[in-house]
């Protein structure tokens, strides 16, 4: 349903309509387009962080995972990519040759999961097999240099007051310093790369029209 006067979120230039829509149907929508990383649909799932994308991304997981009858996609998190705080942008590079680059030939892929506690890489690799659908979901996932091979790219949005406070919640007062660095490095990201603009979706990660948040999401453009 379209709901007009709805807020524009911060960040992203946007329309004052709103849309009701069921991840079902955008499940649906992913596997009946191609696959552009070998066999596989890849969904990128970007934004700033707080903003609500490991929720949307869990949630289209669980969509897929329904009506393709089998198991739940993979969903592999930048975050545990990440060689700590100094490596927001420039852990493509693993990413690349650890996942994306085996799925490009069909074959499965694996990586080392970052422990923030530990600040170190875990031994134990995470697999990433070749699934009919991966989603990757982080600041940056849908970059510039992995458009053309996305099948879906979402950004997911919301307040920069909201964003801080969730984030605050859950990894404390202490982050503060290192996510206010952070948010500056990401908002200068997605503005040079052009990534809400270029996104398929640009979702409202805190709406305020009432929905089932399990079931459906609300776009904003």
């Amino acid at each position: 349903m379209d709901v007009g006067g709805a807020a524009a979120r911060a960040s992203v230039d946007v329309p004052t309509v709103v849309v009701v829509e069921a991840y079902a149907e955008l499940a649906r929508r992913v596997l009946a387009g191609p696959a552009r990383l070998g066999r596989t649909r890849l969904v990128a799932v970007d934004g700033p962080s707080g903003a609500g994308k490991s929720s949307f991304a869990a949630h289209l997981a669980d969509a897929v995972a329904v009506l393709a009858g089998g198991g739940r996609p993979p969903v592999v998190h930048t975050d545990d990519l990440l060689d700590g705080w100094d490596d927001q942008l420039t852990f493509w590079p693993r990413l690349d040759e650890q996942v994306l680059t085996p799925l490009r030939v069909g074959r499965p892929g694996a990586y080392r999961r970052y422990s923030w506690v530990r600040r170190c890489f875990l031994p134990r690799p995470v697999p990433v097999p070749a699934a009919p659908v991966m989603i990757l979901e982080g600041v940056s996932a849908a970059r510039a240099v992995v458009r053309p091979e996305l099948s879906l790219a979402v950004f997911v949005t919301a307040p920069a007051p909201l964003r801080l406070a969730r984030a605050v919640t859950r990894d404390g007062q202490e982050i503060l310093p290192e996510l206010r660095r952070w948010h500056e490095g990401e908002r200068a990201h997605f503005a040079a790369d052009d990534t809400a603009d270029r996104a398929d979706l640009v979702i409202d990660g805190a709406p305020v029209l009432p929905h089932d948040a399990n079931r459906y999401y609300v776009r904003i453009r």
